[in-house]
Formats: C-alpha cells, structure tokens, sequence
C-alpha cells in the first residue's frame, strides 16, 4: 500500500536541479491526515507545479536556443513546466470530490521531456491503494 499525497510534498523533476512543492488548492473539504489530500488533477503548471530551478532538456525551447548561442554547450535555462495531462496512475479505488486520489507512486510528465514523480507523500499516516 502506498501512501497518500498532500499540499506541501517535495517533487523532483529529471531534468530540473531543484526539489519543488507540491500546491493543492482545495476543491473539498477532504484532508491527507491534516494538509489538503491531492488528486491526480492537481497537476495544472504553476498553480498545482511549480518550476524546478534550472531546466537542462534540449525539448525546452529556452534551453535549445541558449545552448545554441553557447556553440553547442549545454546551457541550462530557468524551469518553466508544462504539463498537460493529469498524474498516472493514481488510486483506483480513492475517490477525492470523485476524483481518483493521487498516491506516491504516481508520474506526471512535462511536454518538455521531464518525469516528475513524488519524492514523499507529504504525510506518513494515509494509506491509498
């Protein structure tokens, strides 16, 4: 069993350098144990994701036209994520406002190339399929 997600988890990205908070602003009055529970639509760029610091993916067209000044070497440009879809997978059987909750083991991808995953849940006492 896998651990419930709430407001406040680290996230990392794989092509950012910095940890980066999860926010959740909440839609019901549930909770994770004390902070708001997240679901996989918590995903949303800059409301739900913040930037990870510096993004070093050829995909992000910052770092491809600063690396093209560079001659070719790697230059890493400020995180800007896009996401587009909710988390994957998600708990199958725990509803938020009738949303699947969102679990530790769950993946969100940046259109720029990046996997962010959950690094903790936020909190140790809520267990999610």
């Amino acid at each position: 069993m896998s651990q419930h997600v709430c407001m406040g988890a680290p996230l990392k990205c794989s092509y950012g350098n910095m940890p980066s908070p999860l926010m959740v602003i909440p839609r019901t009055l549930e909770t994770s144990g004390g902070p708001p529970g997240a679901s996989i639509l918590d995903s949303m760029p800059f409301a739900n994701i913040l930037p990870f610091g510096m993004c070093v993916s050829l995909q992000n067209p910052l770092v491809e036209l600063l690396t093209g000044l560079a001659m070719g070497t790697l230059t890493p440009a400020p995180c800007l994520p896009l996401t587009v879809a909710p988390w994957v997978p998600g708990s199958p059987t725990v509803l938020l406002g009738g949303v699947p909750a969102l679990n530790k083991e769950s993946k969100l991808l940046c259109a720029w190339g990046g996997m962010i995953s959950i690094v903790e849940p936020g909190e140790f006492t809520v267990g999610v399929p």
